[in-house]
């Protein structure tokens, strides 16, 4: 596979899953920041919750690295390679023998 088909299914992967992952890390992060009481059912049971809005705080911030994520998967692996340099000899080549 070429480097270039490499990088394109890194960036699309890395998109997807961080993307996902963003979107709700986002929206969890806006309704703990905002006190809103959360219902959990467990064993039949239910209860109202809410948590401290720092949990929601750091959500929002972890939303941001997840959507920085693909940006430089991206740019690193999409980005042209500079080329070698290639050594400039003004010396005049010897006579072939």
């Amino acid at each position: 596979m070429n480097n270039k088909t490499v990088g394109i299914i890194a960036t699309v992967a890395s998109a997807v899953i961080c993307g996902c992952s963003a979107i709700f890390a986002c929206v969890w992060g806006v309704l703990i920041a905002t006190n809103t009481p959360i219902t959990m059912t467990s064993g039949g049971q239910q209860s109202v919750q809410t948590f401290p809005a720092s949990v929601g705080y750091v959500l929002l911030c972890l939303s941001l690295l997840f959507v920085a994520v693909p940006v430089v998967v991206g740019f690193v692996t999409l980005r042209k390679k500079p080329q070698a340099a290639v050594p400039v000899n003004n010396y005049p080549l010897p006579p072939a023998s």
